[in-house]
C-alpha cells in the first residue's frame, strides 16, 4: 500500500514538532537535531519537516511505497505524464537508503516516488551535479540530480 508523502522546510524545528504533534495528536516517529518526521495511519501519510536552511513552506510532495514492484509501477506512472524523470538508487537521504524517481509537476513542484531500503545515522549526502556522484556533503542530498527539464530542490523527504 502507499503512504502520500508532503516535506515541509520549517524555521523553528522545536516549534513546528510541538505544533504537528498537536495537530496529528501525535509524536513524530523519529527526531533528529534538523528533522522530525510522522508515519501516521490516518490519515495514511509520511509528513517530514526539516530546518536544514531551504525556504520555509512546502518543499516538495510524494508517494512512499512498500516494495520495488510498486516503485516500478510508480515509474510507469510517470513515464505516461511525458516528464523529465530523475533516477536515483541507493540514494542516501533523511536519514535513509532509497531508491527513488524525481520528476516536477507542471507547476513547478518538485515529486518524489520512493521505496526505503533501510535507516541510515546521516542525514544524506549531496550529489555532484556534473558526475552525477554522490558526496559526504548534505547541503542538496534527495534532489533531483540535474536532469534536464527536473527541477533542483533543496532539501529531501
Amino acid at each position: 500500500m502507499k503512504r502520500f508523502h508532503l516535506h515541509v522546510a520549517v524555521t523553528d524545528l522545536t516549534a513546528s514538532i510541538r505544533f504537528y504533534s498537536a495537530l496529528f495528536a501525535a509524536e513524530p516517529t523519529v527526531v533528529k537535531s534538523d528533522y522530525a518526521k510522522w508515519m501516521l495511519d490516518d490519515p495514511r501519510i509520511n509528513f517530514a519537516i526539516s530546518q536544514r536552511g531551504a525556504k520555509p513552506g512546502l518543499d516538495h510532495l510524494g508517494v512512499q511505497v512498500e516494495n520495488e514492484a510498486e516503485l516500478a509501477e510508480m515509474h510507469d506512472r510517470l513515464r505516461g505524464a511525458d516528464l523529465p524523470i530523475d533516477e536515483q538508487m541507493g540514494t542516501a537521504c533523511c536519514y535513509a537508503n532509497s531508491n527513488k524517481y524525481w520528476t516536477v509537476d507542471p507547476q513547478g513542484i518538485a515529486w518524489e516516488s520512493y521505496h526505503t531500503l533501510s535507516d541510515i545515522p546521516m542525514f544524506g549526502e549531496s550529489r555532484n551535479a556534473h558526475s552525477g556522484t554522490a558526496t559526504s556533503e548534505v547541503a542538496a542530498c534527495c534532489a533531483p540530480s540535474g536532469t534536464p527539464g527536473v527541477k533542483q530542490v533543496k532539501s529531501c523527504c
